[in-house]
């Protein structure tokens, strides 16, 4: 099971990433333009992290005990919540941190740090 300590550790790994306090959350963003790719809800049970919206729905279905909308808020923005504790291990919550870090890193992060570039889909 993921924890709050464990979301902290592996954001904060990620090249110019920083936490911030927003909204009495912790936030997890890029130093240069201070775009958000992940969050802690009040409670370090649950997470947010951006994802393209037409990615959403595919996610709740297939994994609806581990992904879901927090219906009103969500529902403009390219961002997902993830119960924590529904997670399989460590690997499971780095790729999806890397993932939000990805669609929030501009190009220039992105190609200095290619290990870190997305898995071919498919």
């Amino acid at each position: 099971m993921a924890t709050a300590d464990d979301v902290r550790k592996i954001a904060l790994a990620l090249p110019g990433a920083m936490e911030k306090l927003s909204w009495g959350m912790p936030t997890f963003r890029l130093e240069a333009g201070g775009r958000i790719f992940a969050s802690l809800d009040d409670d370090d049970r649950v997470m947010g992290v951006k994802c393209p919206k037409e990615d959403r729905e595919e996610l709740i279905t297939a994994e609806p005990e581990k992904f879901f909308l927090r219906a009103g808020h969500d529902d403009n923005y390219a961002w997902i919540r993830v119960r924590l504790g529904a997670l399989e291990d460590e690997a499971e919550l780095s790729a999806i941190l890397r993932d939000a870090w990805r669609q929030a890193a501009p190009r220039k992060l992105l190609d200095a740090h290619p290990e870190l570039a997305a898995p071919p889909r498919g």
